[in-house]
């Protein structure tokens, strides 16, 4: 039996460092097809976190959102069109599934001037992957970056960069408001699988997916092989996100916030609802987008700071990481907080 190791199992070693401000530190990274983030940032395409307000906020920040794909191609277009009217670099990505009208959805996107194409399925390591990549491969060759997953294992993450995929999310189960494993025994820790993927010899870029609660997190993802990250809770309930405010009994303000295969989710989008693997709930407001980044960059920013790292190349060939003990997890929170 394999051990696997979860972010809070790790702790990456503080080093020397010269740097005398968070202005030295270039956070940018290179996902290949001319999409260069500023920010190692993507939005998780969720009908309760990437439409236009999110993608064009996200685009302002330096990072990029991928448009969900739960709804009808031309309203998905629609947005996709509104946000390339904006006076920001042109970055900009959208969903696509496997099946069905997935290349009638492609074409219109690509017609649109997405940038980016993500084929958005769960079990990513999958005959449907196969044939939607060669596929799409073939139609536009090296004229548009392909994105692709979920997988969790180094033999899933070569299998689709040899399909064709420029870029792979790599995580199964680790969501916040994902219960893919309890409801099938299947999944492997995120940093666990970012580890074993990143020792690959394909040339596609590896972004880490699910289990991403904060910007150290985040930090541990880029310095284990990630290119860059995708995120879901994080930004949900902040001002970009679709969907109203509601005012609860208690005066508090909560948005919603689900699983794009949460019976809610499925219900909404198709009709009906099989084996649902989320849930849906609400969450308290968290205020203006544009700051929810602010502060989440920041946080990078220090994280490659205490390694004495300027760039993303500098992390992860400086980095050392230590395993911490269930002690030391209760000690890298804010502890105060748990005293009885």
């Amino acid at each position: 039996m394999i051990k696997t190791l979860s972010f809070d199992d790790v702790l990456l070693t503080p080093q020397y460092s010269n740097i005398k401000t968070r202005a030295e530190v270039n956070t940018e990274t290179d996902l290949g097809k001319g999409i260069i983030l500023q920010l190692p940032l993507i939005s998780s395409p969720m009908d309760t976190i990437s439409e236009q307000d999110m993608a064009t906020t996200m685009r302002r920040a330096g990072g990029i959102a991928v448009v969900h794909r739960y709804n009808t191609i031309q309203r998905q277009v629609e947005i996709v069109s509104d946000v390339i009217k904006g006076t920001y670099p042109s970055n900009i990505g959208a969903a696509i599934g496997a099946s069905a009208d997935y290349l009638e959805r492609a074409d219109a996107l690509y017609s649109a001037g997405v940038n980016l194409l993500c084929i958005d399925i769960a079990h990513g390591h999958h005959a449907l992957m196969e044939s939607a990549l060669t596929t799409l491969k073939n139609k536009y060759n090296d004229s548009i970056h392909i994105m692709a997953g979920n997988v969790a294992t180094l033999e899933g993450f070569n299998a689709l960069a040899d399909w064709g995929a420029d870029s792979i999310r790599v995580g199964i189960g680790g969501g916040s408001i994902c219960s893919t494993r309890l409801q099938t025994g299947h999944g492997v820790s995120t940093f666990q699988s970012v580890l074993d993927c990143a020792t690959s010899d394909r040339d596609a870029k590896l972004i880490a997916d699910g289990g991403i609660r904060n910007s150290g997190d985040i930090v541990k993802a880029l310095a284990a092989g990630a290119d860059a990250v995708m995120v879901g809770s994080l930004l949900a309930g902040s001002s970009d996100t679709p969907g109203a405010i509601h005012c609860a009994k208690d005066g508090k303000e909560y948005k919603l916030y689900r699983g794009m295969a949460s019976k809610n989710a499925q219900l909404d989008w198709r009709g009906k609802s099989s084996s649902p693997e989320g849930i849906s709930t609400t969450i308290p407001y968290k205020g203006e987008t544009e700051v929810v980044l602010r502060d989440i960059h920041g946080g990078i920013k220090s994280g490659f700071s205490y390694s004495g790292s300027r760039n993303l190349l500098e992390l992860r060939t400086k980095c050392q990481f230590n395993e911490q003990t269930s002690a030391g997890q209760s000690e890298s929170f804010t502890h105060i907080l748990r005293r009885g």
